[in-house]
């Protein structure tokens, strides 16, 4: 890797640093090629980015940035899914983790906030940004639904009313 080549990674990490909302560092210990191209499309199709980085340039990338922290976590073979949603990463690696002992989660971290092992997987257990909006959209939406029940309702009555006492006239 020449100088060039090495700029371009540094820079390249520091945008994935400065546009994260978290980050999470993994260690490879001897996927297939397969297990590898597996974790990352499940990566990207959950809107992450995963990327096998130099540690020496990771942390050149990571200085400066809300996941200084993180610094330390970079030795032997890692890599690093950040994403925009604080979510999605985390949940893509630990779901991926748990079908294979050949990556172990070293940690990660939420904006300056550093989490462990255990931090990062019950980062994954939260509900994503899309699945909260749901949620709150449907919090929204129940009382419309329950006025517009309320308002139907009086009128249905008196329908069945008129319907009981023409089948008894009948």
């Amino acid at each position: 890797m020449d100088r060039s080549q090495k700029a371009e990674s540094v820079a390249f990490l520091s945008g994935v640093f400065n546009e994260a909302g978290a980050v999470v560092i993994t260690r490879n210990l001897g996927m297939t090629v397969a297990q590898s191209t597996a974790l990352r499309n499940k990566i990207r199709e959950a809107g992450a980015t995963y990327k096998v980085a130099k540690n020496s340039l990771a942390k050149l990338a990571a200085t400066g940035t809300d996941y200084e922290g993180l610094v330390d976590l970079f030795t032997g073979p890692t890599a690093i899914a950040a994403s925009v949603d604080p979510v999605a990463a985390a949940k893509a690696v630990v779901e991926f983790a748990k079908t294979t002992d050949k990556i172990e989660i070293v940690g990660g971290a939420m904006g300056s906030q550093v989490l462990n092992e255990a931090g990062v997987k019950a980062l994954a257990s939260m509900p994503s940004l899309d699945e909260l909006r749901g949620t709150l959209i449907g919090l929204i939406q129940a009382p419309a639904t329950k006025i517009a029940q309320l308002t139907t309702a009086p009128a249905a009555k008196l329908a069945r009313v008129f319907g009981a006492y023409a089948k008894e006239a009948a």
